[in-house]
């Protein structure tokens, strides 16, 4: 089936506030629990009618080729659509900040399809088409809507290098870590949210730090700054932090890139969430 008219849909930066690993199951994948919100920077993808194709734009299109595994090209195909696919690409790949998902997901809102097990692509991407702030449990399939959340201020900090999510879990020595308590808070501030967090982790932290060092560079250099919170996003390298006001972002965003030109750092607020 081909798409009637020419699309444009935003991709947002997913953030993992926390990533809790609950298991394992038997077939290797991974039980999680997480809670996951959405920021104003990210990719953009295109759809317009034609056949099946990809092609890629924006500052990152040197990190990924237009390969049939492409989640964008996956994404399509298991809705069963075709769609010449244009994929502007401006968040680092493989950077746990969910930019792979996020492109699979836009690529189905674009399409106005909702397949099946998308949590088969990837454990991120039911999140990513919601694009709201979700708690993502299970294999990342069970979603549940966050209380309201008050306004977040965040950068990003990535030392320019890709991260194999894969390799992280595997270096993951303990599987089976406590989830974050069954009934969460509201969040009536952004102190008591950071209050929260504070209390949560990322468990694949510790196994990508191992991996490369780099990202502990990256978390110091947060901490250095006047941040709230800084933690590392998904199966990294991204790190972030959590700031009180967006002029302190960006005011961290400048301190942090001046002394580490080559690394990407970027500050930004939430992305309204999807209808």
């Amino acid at each position: 089936m081909t798409m009637p008219l020419t699309r444009r849909e935003a991709a947002p930066a997913k953030l993992n506030l926390t990533l809790h690993v609950t298991g394992r199951r038997p077939d290797g994948y991974h039980l999680l629990d997480s809670l996951v919100v959405f920021l104003e920077l990210g990719d953009v993808v295109t759809v317009a009618p034609g056949p099946l194709s990809l092609s890629l734009t924006g500052p990152f299109a040197q990190g990924l080729a237009a390969e049939p595994d492409n989640l964008c090209l996956r994404a399509a195909r298991l809705a069963g659509r075709e769609a010449r696919i244009t994929l502007e690409k401006n968040l680092p790949v493989a950077s746990g900040i969910g930019g792979g998902s996020a492109d699979a997901a836009a690529v189905l809102r674009a399409l106005d399809a909702r397949p099946e097990r998308l949590e088969m692509l990837g454990a991120d991407v039911p999140a990513c088409l919601a694009s709201r702030p979700v708690r993502m449990q299970g294999l990342g399939e069970i979603l549940t809507p966050l209380p309201a959340l008050p306004p977040l201020h965040v950068v990003l900090v990535n030392p320019g290098a890709a991260m194999s999510t894969p390799a992280v879990f595997k270096a993951l020595g303990q599987r089976d870590n406590p989830p974050m308590p069954k009934h969460l808070p509201d969040f009536t501030n952004a102190e008591a949210l950071v209050d929260f967090l504070r209390d949560c982790r990322n468990d694949l932290e510790a196994p990508a730090i191992a991996l490369m060092p780099r990202i502990a560079n990256c978390l110091a250099a947060i901490r250095d700054t006047d941040a709230l919170l800084a933690r590392m996003s998904g199966s990294g390298a991204t790190c972030f932090g959590l700031f009180a006001s967006a002029a302190d972002a960006k005011a961290a965003r400048d301190r942090i890139l001046g002394t580490n030109p080559d690394w990407w750092v970027a500050a930004s607020g939430l992305a309204p969430a999807k209808v």
